[in-house]
């Protein structure tokens, strides 16, 4: 049933939304300039299946206003990554990012935070980040330690140990004058841990403490704080170096298939490419370029140059956005001649060959998940619509490299069997069907989906036996969406939001719908 959107208040404020399913789950967030306007549309008639599926799962919204679109640019981006909603999008990388946490002890350590699949922090205190493996941050945790005078002990002991001897730690485990600075250690280390300025503000606070020591006459503390400035000037020299390294340009190309988005990279350092990723994702209500580069970047290094093959929505607040997040000006261009325009191309012909080959992810996970011969590029799908013991018909719905292939659609009598017996009927069907087929030789499917549970399986596999048909054959049980296959006894399950579950789950939607729609046209002739 659709969530009724006249029984909540809409706000025409600029904000994020909320989507939520019947157990109180958050399954989509999105941002808009008008709310109103934005929830709205969701419910008009020419949405794309997959914004369909979305909308069936609504079971109310939620709303955060905000102050401009910026702001909810960066509220949207940050709620995603906290609650990492199904309909979203979702890098399938994120695991090769991490954070920092200062701890909350009495005297706090620096640790790498470690992070539960729903994205929630483990233990207590302040955290930064995300940092790439890359980062200098993240492989110079030691470095941080050792520059800021950080413990690094589990258990704090009572008298000092090596860590005090070569000179990496101060020791608050045993003198008072190290517990008394050990706050502002801490807080120094939280600055720079901010940003780069911060560092370099840091840098300059320290020699100027180092000068004033010196002209005390207290060499032993000058000595201490040039030996942290040493320290410090290695850590820089190593981000420096990192971005000279690892941030010349990006190329991004993209290209839709079936209702999902392929995005390819190419990273190029030093006017070579070195590195190539890609990614999808589905053209769920907001989900677009624009959002996927902004998530992308919260966990890469942006380099001041991004070259696309389409610009994405809203350029100018997304460069603004990344340009203050990374602290230099960031540009975004498309290419229109040129060596960079080659790349692009190159790209786009990379993207073209993944379509050409049946790259749609869901078909490719399809192929491993149940162990097929080869990525069903066609699908036939069957279903049986009862209405009472009077009306039954059969239905068929083809798919082709994952979309509905509607002139391929076929729908049955049934002749053979009286009453109501779904498997007897599934076996009319099917053998029907490939019997038709086989004396045709037209081409068979790659994947048959029969809609119900092990019995229609079962039923369905009899019939293919004695045609002598040897074609994959697995069924789909509506109520806990479990996969049954043959001589396996226990089902198999597919995440919910797993690509693969729902190109079958579209293919038995549209099973059942074409159905439904030859029943009724049957029982109203009757009527007549």
């Amino acid at each position: 049933m659709t969530f009724d959107i006249s029984s909540i208040k809409i706000p025409s404020n600029p904000g994020i939304y909320l989507m939520k399913d019947s157990d109180k789950k958050i399954i989509y967030i999105g941002k808009a300039k008008n709310l109103k306007n934005r929830i709205r549309s969701y419910f008009l008639k020419n949405q794309n299946y997959k914004t369909q599926k979305l909308v069936e799962n609504i079971a109310d919204i939620e709303f955060v206003l905000t102050d401009n679109e910026s702001e909810a640019f960066l509220l949207e981006s940050n709620m995603i990554k906290k609650y990492r909603p199904r309909f979203n999008i979702e890098l399938k990388d994120q695991q090769r990012y991490t954070y920092l946490r200062i701890t909350d002890e009495k005297y706090p350590r620096l640790l790498v935070a470690r992070r539960t699949r729903d994205g929630k922090f483990l233990g207590q205190g302040r955290f930064f980040g995300p940092f790439t493996q890359g980062s200098s941050k993240l492989l110079t945790i030691g470095t941080l330690r050792k520059a800021f005078q950080i413990r690094i002990c589990k258990t704090l002991p009572k008298k000092v140990c090596l860590e005090y001897h070569l000179g990496n730690c101060e020791g608050p485990c045993e003198f008072k004058e190290a517990q008394d600075r050990y706050s502002e250690h801490v807080k120094s280390l939280e600055d720079v841990l901010k940003g780069k300025d911060q560092t370099k503000v840091f840098s300059q606070k320290l020699e100027d403490e180092m000068k004033h020591a010196a002209q005390l006459q207290q060499f032993e503390r000058a000595k201490d704080i040039r030996d942290t400035l040493i320290r410090l000037g290695s850590l820089q020299t190593k981000q420096k170096m990192e971005y000279i390294k690892n941030s010349d340009e990006e190329y991004f190309g993209m290209g839709e298939q079936n209702q999902t988005v392929t995005v390819m990279t190419f990273r190029m350092i030093n006017g070579v490419i070195r590195d190539s990723d890609r990614f999808f994702f589905d053209l769920v209500g907001d989900n677009s370029f624009s959002n996927f580069l902004y998530q992308y970047y919260s966990t890469h290094k942006t380099p001041r140059f991004i070259y696309v093959s389409h610009l994405p929505d809203n350029a100018e607040l997304l460069e603004s956005l990344l340009s203050e997040q990374a602290g230099f000006g960031v540009e975004i261009q498309r290419p229109q001649k040129g060596k960079k325009k080659d790349i692009i191309s190159l790209i786009l012909k990379n993207i073209s060959l993944i379509h050409s080959q049946g790259g749609n992810p869901g078909l490719a996970k399809l192929k491993e998940i149940l162990g097929l011969p080869k990525i069903p590029a066609i699908i036939e799908c069957f279903d049986i619509s009862n209405h009472g013991e009077d009306f039954a018909v059969g239905s068929m719905s083809r798919f082709v490299n994952g979309v509905p292939h509607k002139s391929g659609y076929r729908k049955f009598k049934i002749k053979t069997v009286s009453g109501r017996d779904d498997f007897a009927m599934i076996g009319e069907v099917i053998k029907r069907r490939y019997y038709r087929l086989l004396e045709d030789a037209s081409e068979l499917p790659d994947l048959i989906l029969i809609d119900g549970g092990k019995g229609q399986l079962n039923a369905a596999l009899s019939s293919l036996r004695s045609l002598g048909v040897k074609i994959p054959c697995v069924s789909l049980a509506k109520e806990n969406e479990e996969v049954f296959v043959p001589h396996q006894k226990n089902p198999v399950i597919i995440p919910k939001d797993d690509d693969a579950l729902k190109i079958l789950q579209h293919a038995r939607d549209e099973t059942h719908r074409f159905g439904v729609a030859y029943n009724r046209a049957i029982r109203k002739s009757q009527i007549k």
